[in-house]
């Protein structure tokens, strides 16, 4: 086992990351930028090296930095947690160069999940649903058009290389295509420095669907059920649960089996989701996520397991501590993302928090690295907390919610959580009754108070 890893994060993963260590015994080592010199876990880390300015491109993201960090504290291992490095090939090969485990999948699992291409052709090789659409890069317009011409409209073009919803765009006739192509490489280009893209049939009414997965290098690997993570804006989800309200106990074993024996042919190691859009029944495979989710806190809670700790045993080399006949699933599980954002623009909310109370009691956990006094910078992603609450049911779990939102106080700045009081009591919400494209199509009738 590690003696020592850095944890090459901040904020809410970097706190719950820590824990683990902790737990385990490992000690910790925590990188921050100027900017974070006040972070919580920087309090609670055994050692803590500042890596540069606030910007992340001089702190989080830059790589000789934090390798430095690594080697000048006898780091024996790297977490990247969620977003910055954690699906970047060239760190984790670096991370490994300087004779350091990376936590995480093999820097060729990263390479071939990152290009969603080559994603989305080795998935369904391996037997993996995938929608129809372009076998590869869409090299011009007419190559999009006959293409379309072939799989039926409206279609999607998505950007090779990305993810967050970004350099993808809607062509619903051949009209559309040139200017949505166009718009997509752009978006891709500047966001991804790669403007490659591919194309799909759009499903008009999906929902959001992924499968957690855990494997070790002994061949052995886990389903640990589905999250729903329909509710979300512009491709940043807001809100997700477990289990998923559209699917049968038969349709989750099927569909786990599927992807276990997927991921066990790929090879893979560690944690991972697989992400799909589901209707009419099906599942059409998107992309594969290869690290930690924030929403892994869901899978936790349903069944007991810790995705963090088992993470970091399969990366040391041990073997699972359990088997898939050892998973059960337990009640429901919903997570709410607090953002320091206006509930209603959803513009950025920096600034000190003046006041500050979470919610408790039986089944509310909080994931968070506020407290009273912090001072949110301007710099990163807005997530500030994670409200999870646990029920053996839908309907008691969100009841929990709507007490444990109430009671929730931020004061300073703004945050979403006035927009989950309002999702909580939507009889569409309550009902299960949403696609991904429900919140937009709803977001201003719900804002005014219009919408039940």
């Amino acid at each position: 086992m590690f003696k020592k890893v850095l944890i090459a994060n901040r904020g809410d993963i970097a706190i719950r990351v820590l824990r683990a260590c902790k737990e385990m015994g490992i000690k910790t080592v925590a990188v921050h930028s100027i900017a974070d010199a006040d972070l919580m876990h920087i309090k609670f880390a055994d050692e803590s090296v500042c890596i540069g300015e606030a910007r992340s491109a001089d702190s989080y993201l830059n790589i000789s930095a934090i390798l430095s960090a690594a080697e000048i504290t006898g780091a024996d291992a790297v977490h990247p947690g969620v977003g910055f490095l954690s699906e970047n090939e060239k760190f984790a090969n670096m991370v490994a160069g300087h004779g350091m485990t990376f936590i995480g999948p093999s820097p060729e699992h990263l390479r071939m999940m990152g290009d969603k291409i080559v994603a989305k052709k080795t998935m369904a090789e391996l037997g993996i649903p995938v929608v129809t659409g372009s076998d590869g890069e869409v090299k011009s317009v007419d190559d999009a058009i006959e293409i379309a011409g072939r799989n039926g409209y409206p279609v999607l073009f998505k950007a090779a290389s990305g993810g967050g919803g970004k350099g993808m765009k809607v062509a619903h006739t051949p009209d559309e295509i040139p200017n949505a192509y166009k718009m997509a490489k752009a978006e891709a280009k500047a966001n991804f420095g790669d403007d490659s893209v591919y194309m799909e049939r759009y499903l008009a009414h999906p929902r959001h669907i992924e499968i957690q997965v855990l494997a070790d290098s002994y061949g052995n690997v886990l389903h640990l059920g589905e999250r729903d993570c329909s509710i979300q804006r512009n491709h940043q989800k807001l809100m997700e649960e477990s289990p998923s309200v559209v699917l049968t106990p038969e349709q989750r074993e099927k569909i786990g089996e599927v992807v276990r024996n997927a991921v066990r042919k790929l090879g893979y190691v560690g944690v991972g989701t697989l992400e799909f859009l589901y209707e009419g029944g099906e599942f059409f495979f998107m992309e594969m996520n290869t690290r930690l989710q924030v929403e892994h806190s869901v899978s936790e809670e349903i069944t007991g397991i810790d995705l963090v700790k088992e993470q970091i045993r399969v990366a040391a080399g041990e073997k699972l501590s359990i088997r898939q006949g050892d998973v059960r699933f337990n009640g429901h599980a919903i997570e709410f993302r607090i953002n320091a954002e206006n509930p209603e623009t959803f513009m950025p909310s920096p600034g000190k928090v003046e006041e500050l109370y979470f919610p408790g009691g039986n089944g509310v956990r909080i994931d968070s690295h506020i407290y009273r006094g912090y001072v949110i910078p301007p710099y990163y992603d807005s997530l500030i907390a994670k409200i999870i609450v646990h029920a053996p049911t839908r309907d008691e779990c969100l009841a929990k919610a709507r007490c444990a939102l109430d009671e929730l106080v931020v004061e300073g700045i703004f945050t979403t959580a006035d927009l989950h009081k309002k999702l909580v009591r939507t009889r569409d919400i309550i009902a299960g009754d949403f696609d991904i494209h429900w919140l937009e199509n709803n977001l201003e009738s719900l804002t005014k108070g219009e919408i039940e």
